[in-house]
């Protein structure tokens, strides 16, 4: 492989004309040019260097880090993470009506509803992870319980109305 493009290196692009790299990663260049603005393109990609800016580069962005510790977290801790409430519900309440008419109505702030399912979303969660590393079960074992897990989730997809982003929505085993 040929030495990185440092940033500030101006280039002609076949397609998007001259630029100047001003952000490396361990994929692409991020070169601005000056008819076409910001755009991305890669490393091998072929170009025309005009002037080369020889700097050390670091190809691996703090953006990379922080998403890869990220993913790792999720997938072996059991810390939570952030999950937003719909817009549309924040600060709104839970009115729960009895049949018997003699019997007082009960609100609960949604927000704090919002909370307890996004609480029960993450325990079923730890527990999934935990059934499918466990060494004491075997794998048809696993197959069943994890049956009843997408059972359990497929059963709180009523509550999705309450995300703000549907990527974090309860999804089932489907059909």
């Amino acid at each position: 492989m040929a030495s990185l493009l440092g940033i500030g290196s101006r280039l002609k692009h076949h397609e998007y004309g001259l630029g100047v790299v001003t952000n490396v990663t361990s994929k692409h260049y991020w070169v601005t040019f000056i008819d076409k603005g910001l755009e991305t393109i890669d490393l091998d990609e072929e170009i025309e260097v005009i002037e080369a800016v020889e700097d050390e580069v670091d190809t691996v962005s703090f953006y990379e880090v922080e998403s890869t510790l990220r993913t790792l977290l999720k997938k072996y801790s059991d810390i939570s993470e952030i999950v937003p409430i719909a817009d549309k519900f924040k600060g709104g309440t839970i009115t729960l009506n009895p049949a018997d008419s003699n019997l007082t109505s009960k609100e609960i702030p949604i927000d704090t509803f919002f909370h307890k399912i996004v609480m029960v979303r993450d325990r079923v969660r730890v527990m999934e992870q935990k059934i499918n590393s466990s060494k004491n079960l075997d794998d048809q074992e696993k197959v069943d319980l994890q049956q009843y897990i997408s059972r359990i989730y497929g059963s709180l997809t009523t509550f999705n109305i309450l995300f703000k982003n549907s990527s974090q929505n309860f999804k089932g085993a489907g059909k």
